[in-house]
């Protein structure tokens, strides 16, 4: 089961020095197979990312990815884009430039969107309770998608914060999990 990081300004600042030391503290003390840079606030996005690119490839992080972005996830040389729910008419415009694609996810009517235009995998969220998220969807209805979608790699989303709650998902056949916070 992969291991997804997803940063957030909120916990690793917009301040290049200190965001550089705090991602490599999280690189150094987790096993993470993909990585994300979400920041939708900053106004140093681009160089903040530059650096988050950077050090992924040093700690060989296996996809690296820019979250919303297919431009600026190709020009920065990133292994993908993680796209939102809003933006399905943008998985064969990332696919076309070479970009490993992952695209938010929450409902049936989604997932056959995503697999319809071949996104490489997919977050389904939120499955435990996140702060402004809406209802959470839980254990059961991950394991619902995952059987009804079983040709589209389910990524496991949403107040993922600790292990038990890791190995409620591992019971599942799902792709891997993805948090914000159990990583900080």
């Amino acid at each position: 089961m992969i291991k997804y990081l997803i940063t957030d300004p909120k916990y690793y600042t917009n301040d290049e020095k200190k965001f550089e030391e705090i991602l490599i503290n999280i690189l150094d003390k987790r096993q993470i197979d993909i990585a994300c840079f979400r920041d939708k606030e900053s106004g140093n996005f681009e160089e903040i990312a530059k650096i988050f690119i950077k050090i992924c490839k040093e700690k060989n992080i296996k996809k690296i990815l820019l979250n919303g972005d297919y431009i600026k996830a190709k020009k920065l040389n990133a292994s993908g884009v993680h796209l939102t729910s809003t933006q399905f008419d943008e998985i064969n415009k990332a696919k076309e430039l070479g970009l490993y694609v992952i695209i938010s996810c929450h409902t049936f009517e989604d997932i056959q969107k995503a697999i319809n235009n071949q996104a490489d995998a997919i977050t389904y969220s939120p499955i435990f309770e996140t702060p402004n998220k809406g209802t959470l969807k839980g254990i059961e209805a991950l394991e619902e998608v995952i059987n009804k979608y079983p040709n589209i790699n389910i990524i496991a989303l949403g107040g993922i914060i600790n292990e038990i709650q890791i190995e409620q998902i591992s019971k599942t056949k799902a792709y891997g999990i993805a948090s914000i916070r159990y990583f900080v």
